[in-house]
C-alpha cells in the first residue's frame, strides 16, 4: 500500500514536472525577441512585435546582427515629437544600406509613445535601416489611405525599459549641421546592439 502511494506521488510529481517544462517551452515560444540598445545617454530595452511586423522585425533584427547601428549617432531630435537613428555617423556620413523592404503600416499597429517605427522617403516601400522613437502618441503617422502621405509609418516594437532614456535624448539642444536640421549638438551614440531574448 505505501509502495502504491509513493509510485502515484511520484506520478504525479513527474506529470506536474513535464506539464511546467512545455509551459514553460511554450511561452518562450510565444515571447517577442528583445533588443538592448546601449546609448552614450544610458540603455534602452526594446520589445519587437514579430507576429503583428514579420518583415521589419527580421530586416532589423538582421542589421543588429551585422553589428550595422554600432557607432552611430541619433542624427534627428525634435523635442516632444521623435528621434530617430540608424544610418548616420558622428559625421553625418550615411551608412551604407540593404535593399528597401514592404512597409507593414497597414497591420494595425499605431505610433503610440514609446513604440519604435521605421523611417522613409516619400516613396511608401522605402524604409532600410533608419528607425525612431515615438516621445508622444503620433496618430497622423498611423495608417490612413494608401497614398504616399497616408500610407503611415509602420510601427514594429516598443520600448519596454529606459524611456527616461529616451526622453533625454528628446531634450537634447539641437542645430543645423550643412543640409540636415535638427541634428544634435552634441554627438547621441548607439554604442551597441544585442539581441537578449529570442
Amino acid at each position: 500500500m505505501c509502495k502504491l502511494f509513493l509510485n502515484k506521488k511520484a506520478f504525479v510529481f513527474t506529470a506536474f514536472a513535464l506539464f511546467s517544462l512545455v509551459f514553460i517551452q511554450l511561452n518562450s515560444a510565444d515571447a517577442n525577441p528583445k533588443v538592448l540598445m546601449e546609448t552614450s545617454k544610458g540603455d534602452i530595452t526594446i520589445e519587437l512585435y514579430e507576429k503583428e511586423a514579420p518583415i521589419t522585425v527580421k530586416n532589423f533584427l538582421s542589421y543588429v546582427s551585422d553589428g550595422f547601428y554600432n557607432n552611430l549617432i541619433f542624427h534627428r531630435v525634435i523635442p516632444n515629437f521623435m528621434i530617430q537613428g540608424g544610418g548616420f555617423d558622428s559625421e553625418m556620413n550615411q551608412k551604407p544600406v540593404k535593399a528597401p523592404i514592404k512597409n507593414e503600416a497597414r497591420r494595425g499597429l499605431n505610433n503610440k509613445r514609446g513604440t519604435l517605427a521605421m523611417a522613409r522617403t516619400n516613396v511608401i516601400n522605402s524604409a532600410t535601416g533608419q528607425f525612431f522613437i515615438n516621445l508622444k502618441s503620433n496618430d497622423f503617422l498611423n495608417h490612413k489611405d494608401n497614398s504616399s502621405s497616408g500610407f503611415g509609418y509602420a510601427v514594429f516594437g516598443e520600448v519596454v525599459e529606459g524611456m527616461d532614456v529616451v526622453d533625454s535624448i528628446g531634450k537634447t539642444r539641437t542645430h543645423a549641421f550643412g543640409m540636415f536640421r535638427d541634428v544634435p549638438i552634441d554627438h547621441l551614440f548607439i554604442k551597441n546592439m544585442s539581441v537578449i531574448e529570442e
